[in-house]
């Protein structure tokens, strides 16, 4: 086709979806492919999408009696766990109930298929709906690049689609941001992680009495420890309307070197008898693996634009897990609209090479998402030692079976016990290293 687009977004997810909707609203055309059949028909099971930049692309979300979303996070659980206990760090505050909510658990196979509809009411209002498109179940093959280098559109389905300028939201398996160089050949498998998910249907009434839950509040609970038998990585379990989703992140390398398979350590997670109880009874409904990017900023490409191109989400390793939260859908969200925003004023000035679109570049480094992946590059690294995946966690389930046991014997004061349990599992330097590390980068 001859038409040129203003933009032209590979990917359908909330990266890309972000994007569409910013340029929906000011009026440009674009067209959004996706290979999926829809938007989310790949994106099975769910997690959290935190920060308020949801009510910023669609106003007052929450009013909706089918807003895409499962519940507002308003309790939030740290757990570390050995082989039989766990031991938790919990918070739940009335500060959270009220909209815009800072975090919402969503299924991402029905959420982005909302947003997806949401684009396609901003489309519909704009002052070209006709010249709009989201196209799913379409293989995006290559982005042409000219002669001078710079990308200026797609082949997909054997025909060529041009535009001014070109949006990579594609995820973690950025085939395009390699092909045209942006991305390395070869991500170092330490820098990469498998994600396992399962959605386990309890019911709503179940869901909220086992939680104790009112409303639309929910719980996200992290885990570390056991929950991957001491293999670097950890566990999740999110509450949604009706449902569970539960899963681990599991470091690609050390998943290797273990010889286990994602399943079998979900399935011992599952077992574990913490998260036994909070499973009990449950349907599994979904299950999905993926590759996921494990927040080491060493992962993101040397550069996230070129001539005519930028890359956005998950694509450009947009990922941070420092301890508080796992952040990706938020990372995706903000740096679509911040590539979008860029598209915009490159189109409008007439200039989409590489010096215009370095803006984006200095968007991200001005925002919350690079700035936090470089305050807490620290933190991702501690959270990778193995003493914070066995050392630690052991230590901590030691000290609270003696801490809370009450017999018909003397009590000992919990300095002693801690004393005495930090002996048996880690010396003292490498516990006061871990500490003044933890107060330094957490």
């Amino acid at each position: 086709m001859d038409e040129q687009f203003d933009c032209i977004i590979v990917g359908g997810g909330i990266a890309g979806l972000s994007a569409a909707m910013t340029l929906a609203r000011a009026g440009a055309t674009f067209l959004l492919v996706e290979r999926g059949e829809w938007s989310g028909a790949k994106n099975v099971s769910g997690g959290v999408l935190w920060g308020t930049d949801l009510h910023r692309l669609v106003p007052n979300y929450w009013e909706e009696e089918d807003g895409g979303w499962e519940r507002f996070v308003n309790h939030r659980r740290l757990t570390l766990m050995d082989a039989g206990g766990a031991f938790s760090l919990d918070f739940k505050s009335d500060h959270f109930d009220a909209p815009p909510y800072t975090g919402v658990t969503v299924l991402r196979s029905r959420f982005d298929a909302w947003l997806a509809g949401k684009v396609d009411e901003a489309i519909a209002a704009s002052p070209k709906p006709d010249e709009s498109f989201l196209a799913t179940d379409i293989l995006v093959e290559s982005v042409i690049v000219d002669e001078s280098g710079a990308a200026t559109g797609i082949r997909a389905g054997g025909d060529e689609f041009h535009a001014r300028c070109v949006i990579l939201a594609e995820g973690v398996n950025n085939l395009l941001a390699r092909q045209v160089g942006l991305e390395k050949e070869y991500v170092p498998a330490d820098h990469v992680a498998v994600g396992v998910k399962e959605v386990i249907r309890l019911g709503r009434e179940t869901v909220e009495d086992r939680f104790q839950l009112r409303g639309r509040s929910g719980l996200t609970n992290e885990f570390v420890g056991a929950a991957t038998d001491g293999i670097d990585g950890g566990g999740f379990l999110y509450t949604n309307t009706e449902s569970l989703s539960v899963g681990l992140v599991i470091g690609m390398a050390a998943l290797r070197e273990s010889g286990r398979t994602p399943y079998d350590l979900l399935n011992a997670f599952k077992a574990h008898p913490a998260v036994a109880d909070m499973v009990r009874g449950g349907e599994t409904v979904e299950y999905s693996a993926k590759v996921v990017s494990t927040g080491d900023i060493r992962g993101v490409p040397r550069e996230v634009y070129m001539d005519g191109l930028m890359i956005a989400g998950e694509a450009a390793h947009l990922v941070l897990n420092a301890g508080r939260a796992i952040q990706g859908m938020d990372y995706a969200m903000r740096s679509g609209i911040l590539a979008a925003e860029t598209a915009l004023e490159a189109v409008e000035a007439g200039d989409t090479s590489s010096a215009q679109l370095q803006r984006y570049r200095q968007r991200l480094d001005e925002s919350y998402v690079m700035q936090d992946m470089k305050a807490f590059q620290g933190a991702v690294h501690l959270l990778h030692s193995p003493h914070m995946t066995g050392a630690l966690p052991r230590m901590a389930c030691d000290f609270g079976r003696e801490f809370f046991t009450v017999d018909n014997e003397p009590t000992r004061k919990a300095t002693a016990i801690l004393r005495d349990v930090r002996k048996q599992h880690i010396g003292l330097v490498d516990f006061l290293k871990l500490g003044a590390s933890a107060a330094r980068h957490l």
